[in-house]
């Protein structure tokens, strides 16, 4: 599932300059029996499987280091937003983990997780896109990873409760749908005056 997002445009790009490093871990590398077991039933009953809090630990174990932030991927997280990229992009390494199933032990949440995120409070097959998502808003944070123009456009996003104003390009009438006037004035005050206004 990764292969796509990751080996495209900016993200690889980025990898290709080595200002980022992505590694994907199957959690099977750390499970049980002859089957690599991830996963059970819950307990008390209810569709689905769950899971193991002892599978996700060894994996963690392993991977975890002094300086790492580990964030757990669930729909009854904090709504992942920019301000949050920003912040996480200060980190040298995050581990994200990415639910499945019909979610993951609570104990994963509790004990061995610094941070739960969610991108939306839907439900998803599992928690590899909403990973995908943050990793796509993190690296772009990155310095050199995207040019002045894009870090600029980012930045204003950081501004609480800021969307931004609407934007057009030629031609300037098309389907008797006309171009706002203030636009190709010229007037470069009345047009920064209108897009805060937007």
């Amino acid at each position: 599932m990764f292969d796509g997002p990751f080996s495209e445009s900016i993200i690889k790009r980025a990898q290709d300059k080595s200002l980022v490093e992505i590694k994907i871990h199957d959690l099977r590398k750390w499970g049980l029996d002859d089957r690599r077991t991830v996963d059970d039933r819950p307990y008390g009953g209810g569709p689905g499987m769950i899971m193991r809090v002892d599978v996700v630990d060894r994996a963690l174990k392993e991977l975890r280091k002094e300086d790492s932030k580990v964030i757990l991927l669930d729909a009854g997280g904090k709504t992942f937003n920019q301000e949050m990229a920003r912040k996480l992009g200060k980190f040298s390494h995050i581990i994200l983990i990415a639910g499945h199933y019909e979610g993951v032990d609570h104990r994963v949440h509790e004990h061995l997780v610094d941070e739960v995120l969610s991108i939306g409070n839907y439900v998803l097959t599992g928690g590899e896109i909403p990973a995908m998502v943050l990793v796509d808003t993190i690296v772009r944070l990155i310095p050199g990873v995207v040019g002045k123009e894009a870090s600029i456009v980012e930045e204003s996003h950081l501004k609480p409760g800021y969307i931004e104003y609407p934007q057009y390009t030629r031609p300037d009438e098309y389907k008797r749908w006309k171009v706002p006037e203030v636009l190709l004035s010229g007037n470069h005050k009345k047009i920064k005056n209108w897009r805060q206004a937007g």
